[in-house]
C-alpha cells in the first residue's frame, strides 16, 4: 500500500512576559494535548513522526507546485510566459528579491521538512522499540529526507544554514559544507534503509513510497556528481545497478501518469492522491488535517483551455527531438510523451489539438506540457487543482545515464556506450556505437548532454546539468544557450542560485548574508 503522509502538529509559542507573570506560571501543559514532550513514546509514534517528514514534500513551496517551477524554469527545455511576475521572472534570472513568492515559500518549507527530520533524529533513538530493525529504518528515512531537503536547499540557494538540531536559528554555511552534509546524510540513510519494504517485518511492511537503500545510493551518487567526485559517484550508481531492484519500464509515458505509479523504474517518487486527506488546497499557512494530498502542477503547467499554461516546453526542445529518427524512421516517441503540439494525431483531454486551437494561430503553433498532466480523456481539464499523479524524482534511467557520465569522465568512454544505449533502446533509437563510433571524451560529453536533454525533458533536471557542467561559466556554451533560449540573455554571474529570502536575512541573528549577484 502507499504510505499516507500524516501531520504531527507541533507549536512554538513566543510569549512576552509581563511583570506580574512568573516563568513557572507559563510552564503548564494540557495533559490531553499532544506536544513534542509527550508524543515520542512508541513504535507507532516514531512511524507517524517520520511520515510527517514526508508530508512536507507535498506543500506549496515544495512539490505541490513551487519546487517544479524553480527547477524547470531556468532550463532551456522550458520557458514561462505567466502573467504572474514571480513566476515569469524566475526563468529569466530576474527574481524580485523583495517578493518571496515561490522561491521564499520553497526555502521556508524545505526547512519545515528539515525541522521535522531533526525531531525524529532527536527523539526516536530514545524510544524503546519492540522491533529494532524498524527503528533503524525510521532513522534511515529521517536521514534520507533531511538529506533530500538539504540537497534542494544547497543546489537552489547555495550558502544556507544546515541545522542538525531543533534550535530555530543557525549560521550560514558554504556550498562545499552544504554538499558535505548532504553526502553525510545520504550515507547514513544508505546504511540503514532496506532495498524494499516487502520483505521487512514491522509496521511499515509492504509500504510503497518510502525511501529505500537504492534511493539513498542514487542521491548520494548525484550529490557526488555535483562535487565532481566521479569515482565515488560511480560506486554508488554501480550499487544501484547491481542490486537488480530496478529496470526500465517498456512504456516511457508510464513514468508520468497515474496509471503505473511506483513502477520498476521509479527509485523515489512523491505520493500524491486525489482521494486521501481533506478537500482543502494545501496553500500557505499552518498545515491542517483538512488539507488534501494532491498536486497543483497539472493545472499550473496545463495547456491553454485546460490549465494555466504558466510553463511551456521550448521550441529548442521540440527541434532537438527531430534530430534523430528511430530505427523504423519515426520521430523519437518521447516527443509525444513530453509535449502537445500541432500534428494530426495529437490529442489533449480527448480532443484533437488541431481542432481545439484551430481558430487561434498563436496557440495552434505553440508547445504545451504533457508530462504529469491528466490528459488521457478521463478528465475534462485541470481546473479542479487536484491532480493525483505522483512526481518521479529519481528514475533508473537517470542512474544509467549518470553512470555513463562517470565512465566517460573517468576515461572509460567506450564503456559508456552500453549504458546510454540501454536508455536509447526503449525509444528504438539506433545503436549509438554504430552511428557515432569511437567518440572522444569531449564528444561523449556533448552526446550525454543531448541524451539527458531528451530523456529528462521538463522533469527539473536540465538546469541542474547546465550548472554542474559549468556551462554558465563557459562563454561559448552560454552563447549557445542564449541563442536557443532568450531567457538566458538576462543571466548574470551568481544568479545560477536563487536569492536568500530577505525574511531569513532580517530575522536570523547569526548574520546571514545575501548571495553574490543579488
Amino acid at each position: 500500500m502507499k504510505i499516507k503522509y500524516i501531520l504531527i502538529a507541533t507549536s512554538i509559542f513566543s510569549l512576552s512576559a509581563i511583570s506580574c507573570v512568573q516563568d513557572s506560571d507559563l510552564d503548564q501543559h494540557d495533559p490531553n494535548t499532544t506536544t513534542e514532550a509527550n508524543f515520542w513514546k512508541t513504535d507507532e509514534n516514531a512511524l507517524e513522526g517520520v511520515n510527517a517528514v514526508y508530508q512536507a514534500l507535498l506543500y506549496e513551496g515544495t512539490y505541490m507546485r513551487s519546487t517544479p517551477l524553480l527547477l524547470d524554469s531556468k532550463g532551456d527545455d522550458m520557458k514561462s510566459e505567466s502573467p504572474w511576475a514571480a513566476m515569469y521572472n524566475t526563468g529569466k534570472f530576474t527574481t524580485n528579491v523583495a517578493d518571496e513568492s515561490i522561491y521564499g515559500w520553497a526555502f521556508r518549507e524545505y526547512y519545515q521538512g528539515v525541522y521535522r527530520a531533526n525531531q525524529v533524529l532527536k527523539n526516536v533513538p530514545n524510544i524503546n522499540f519492540e522491533n529494532a530493525q524498524l527503528k533503524e529504518r525510521i532513522i534511515g528515512q529521517a536521514y534520507f529526507l533531511r538529506g533530500l531537503y538539504f540537497y534542494h536547499l544547497v543546489k537552489l540557494f547555495g550558502r544556507v544554514p544546515l541545522p542538525l538540531d531543533t534550535e530555530l536559528y543557525h549560521s550560514q554555511k558554504t556550498v562545499d559544507e552544504g554538499w558535505a552534509q548532504v553526502i553525510s546524510d545520504f550515507k547514513e540513510a544508505a546504511s540503514r534503509l532496506p532495498v524494499t519494504y516487502d520483505d521487512v517485518t514491522g509496521l511499515d511492511k509492504g509500504n510503497t513510497g518510502r525511501a529505500t537503500k537504492g534511493a539513498a545510493q542514487a542521491y548520494l551518487g548525484k550529490a557526488y556528481l555535483f562535487t565532481k567526485d566521479y569515482a565515488n559517484a560511480k560506486i554508488q550508481f554501480e550499487n544501484v545497478i547491481n542490486s537488480g531492484a530496478y529496470s526500465l519500464v517498456a512504456n516511457y509515458s508510464d513514468n508520468f501518469t497515474d496509471v503505473n505509479e511506483n513502477n520498476s523504474e521509479s527509485i523515489f517518487e512523491i505520493q500524491f492522491s486525489r482521494t486521501l486527506g481533506g478537500a482543502d488546497l494545501g496553500w500557505i499557512g499552518a498545515p491542517g488535517s483538512s488539507w488534501g494530498k494532491y498536486s497543483a502542477r497539472a493545472v499550473t503547467y496545463g495547456p491553454p483551455g485546460f490549465g494555466f499554461n504558466d510553463m511551456q516546453p521550448t521550441k529548442a526542445l521540440f527541434d532537438e527531438f527531430q534530430q534523430e529518427k528511430t530505427t523504423t524512421g519515426d520521430v523519437d516517441p518521447r516527443l509525444d510523451a513530453t509535449m502537445f503540439y500541432n500534428a494530426p494525431h495529437v490529442k489533449l483531454y480527448g480532443v484533437l489539438f488541431s481542432q481545439y486551437y484551430a481558430n487561434n494561430t498563436a496557440l495552434l503553433n505553440g508547445y504545451y506540457s504533457k508530462k504529469y498532466e491528466n490528459s488521457d480523456g478521463r478528465f475534462a481539464n485541470e481546473y479542479d487543482w487536484r491532480s493525483g499523479v505522483n512526481e518521479r524524482l529519481m528514475r533508473y534511467a537517470d542512474v544509467l545515464m549518470m553512470y555513463a557520465e562517470c565512465l566517460n569522465e573517468l576515461g572509460s568512454t567506450q564503456q559508456a556506450y552500453t549504458f546510454i544505449q540501454r536508455v536509447r533502446d526503449r525509444s528504438k533509437l539506433p545503436d549509438l556505437a554504430t552511428v557515432k563510433p569511437n567518440m572522444t571524451q569531449a564528444q561523449m560529453r556533448d552526446q550525454i548532454a543531448h541524451e539527458r536533454f531528451l530523456e529528462f525533458a521538463c522533469e527539473g533536471h536540465r538546469f541542474d546539468d547546465i550548472r554542474r557542467w559549468g556551462w554558465l561559466q563557459d562563454a561559448s556554451k552560454l552563447s549557445w544557450l542564449q541563442a536557443r533560449d532568450t531567457e538566458f540573455t538576462t543571466y548574470s554571474t551568481g544568479r545560477e542560485y536563487y536569492p536568500i529570502p530577505l525574511s531569513e536575512i532580517d530575522n536570523n541573528p547569526n548574520g546571514v548574508t545575501q548571495n553574490p549577484g543579488w
